[in-house]
């Protein structure tokens, strides 16, 4: 196992401000990251989370969530909410995505995670997705954003972590689909106990295969 090195994982997490220190360099001054965990999942909400960090800010081993342990997200989630300049986190719930598609409810809930900011940014940036926060705010959206720009990753660690700790409750609530395994996604195990017990009521009936054993 290579041995962590301060000073290596300080150059790294410097090379994740590169989109912030553009913003900058263009005159923005806040800048939020904004990111979604749980829209693939075929349970419960889509959470989104908005956070606006101060300028280089140095977090120990800041990352795109999916690369950390469940061990390093819980003490970066509480990193993050101390120092943050701002965050918000918000959940659309299953209603809003059978209705709306899980693209649009995500779209929905990153609007919501903005405007609930206790700070305005003047530019946010985003993971992949294009989103209008209207004529104040400006929006960038980046390829693999949540490993490339550290307020997308630290966006995506509150948004992580926070639907982690949902899914744990769901487990102990329906203890036999597994949610604190699979967290709600696909695995092989959750759709097995889908097709043995049904869909229960956290589950989202536009999803496939939910959908097409509802139908039955």
């Amino acid at each position: 196992m290579k041995k962590f090195s301060v000073e290596a994982d300080k150059e790294r997490v410097q090379n994740l401000y590169k989109y912030e220190d553009e913003a900058r360099e263009h005159g923005y001054k806040l800048i939020a990251g904004v990111d979604e965990a749980g829209r693939g999942s075929l349970v419960g909400p889509v959470v989104v989370a908005a956070v606006i960090l101060p300028e280089d800010l140095y977090l120990e081993r800041l990352d795109d969530s999916k690369k950390l342990s469940a061990k390093v997200r819980e003490i970066l989630y509480d990193k993050i909410i101390s120092v943050a300049i701002s965050h918000k986190v918000v959940s659309v719930d299953i209603d809003e995505i059978d209705k709306f598609n899980i693209y649009q409810a995500t779209l929905l809930g990153m609007k919501r995670a903005v405007e609930g900011l206790d700070v305005q940014p003047e530019i946010v940036l985003t993971d992949a997705m294009k989103v209008d926060f209207g004529e104040k705010i400006q929006s960038h959206s980046i390829i693999h954003g949540d490993a490339l720009s550290a307020s997308i990753a630290a966006a995506s660690i509150i948004a992580k972590v926070t639907r982690d700790r949902l899914a744990d409750k769901w487990a102990l609530d329906y203890p036999e689909y597994g949610f604190e395994h699979n967290r709600g996604y696909g695995t092989q195990e959750h759709i097995a106990a889908i097709e043995k017990y049904g869909p229960c009521p956290l589950h989202r009936r536009s999803f496939n295969p939910v959908k097409s054993l509802c139908n039955k």
